[in-house]
């Protein structure tokens, strides 16, 4: 398996510096600048946002220098943005979701809003309480969600689930410098077949390497990302099985349940290197 050094920046007590933000007087988050040099020659990463994804969206981020949260198309309730797996107390895993307001497929990902966070939050942790007397981290993951939710001072998913992907971030010691597309001047078409979004926004950033999830090979033609001199590779994880003593095992949880059982040092570690990059 490849493994890539880490090109974490390190700011204070070793953690990495993640990109600035600023606050409007209504509590959204804005970016402060987009360098044009962004992006610019750069191994890049674009993916929905996704709430506390499983880990190998994390090796993902490790083995890309800029990521675009991909927010601009329809929203699509009952997925990956809104909702992840955990665990269930007596068998198998149940769903932690994100409640929306505004659930329509007529809105836009970034249009999405949550309903009530703070009750939402208080929820999520008693969904996760049947881990306290077991998971030997139990308190250390409840505070990465609670923070997730308390450095986002509006109601929008978005912002909630890139909260969620920076307070991982920096939890595991991983480097993540990112943008969020719909607030970026890319001026891009308004519809577009699946597979044409990544190659046009790594053409428009200049970047010299994108990277997708094995997935998603489907979606894309090489020659398309050819055509702006972008390389083109697909990231395969390998297997991450680890001890949950008091239930069975089950693979591909959100990260909060990799959390739960290993301490920071061995997840950051497995993102790092369980993975495959090929063409």
């Amino acid at each position: 398996m490849r493994q890539i050094r880490s090109r974490s920046k390190r700011g204070r007590y070793g953690r990495p510096l993640l990109r600035s933000v600023s606050r409007s007087p209504t509590g959204v988050t804005t970016q402060m600048t987009i360098p044009d040099s962004f992006g610019r020659g750069s191994t890049l990463g674009i993916m929905q946002p996704y709430f506390f994804p499983y880990w190998g969206h994390f090796s993902l981020i490790f083995a890309t220098e800029c990521w675009i949260v991909f927010d601009v198309t329809q929203y699509t309730p009952k997925s990956w943005m809104s909702r992840n797996r955990i665990l269930h107390p007596t068998r198998g895993w149940q769903y932690l979701s994100v409640p929306i307001s505004n659930v329509s497929r007529s809105i836009r990902t970034h249009q999405a809003l949550v309903k009530d966070p703070a009750g939402a939050r208080d929820t999520m942790v008693r969904k996760l309480e049947h881990y306290r007397k077991k998971a030997p981290f139990f308190d250390a993951t409840i505070q990465v969600l609670s923070q997730a939710f308390d450095d986002v001072k509006d109601d929008s998913l978005v912002a909630l689930d890139v909260s969620a992907l920076c307070t991982v971030c920096r939890y595991l010691d991983i480097s993540f410098d990112y943008r969020i597309c719909s607030q970026m001047p890319l001026d891009l078409p308004d519809k577009m077949d699946p597979g044409q979004w990544a190659p046009e926004i790594a053409k428009r950033l200049g970047a010299a390497h994108y990277v997708n999830p094995e997935s998603g090979r489907e979606l894309f033609d090489a020659r398309d990302f050819a055509a702006g001199n972008v390389k083109l590779s697909f990231l395969s994880p390998a297997e991450f099985e680890y001890l949950t003593p008091g239930y069975t095992f089950e693979p591909n949880l959100s990260i909060l349940d990799a959390m739960m059982w290993n301490e920071p040092a061995v997840i950051r570690d497995v993102v790092s290197s369980h993975y495959i990059l090929k063409a």
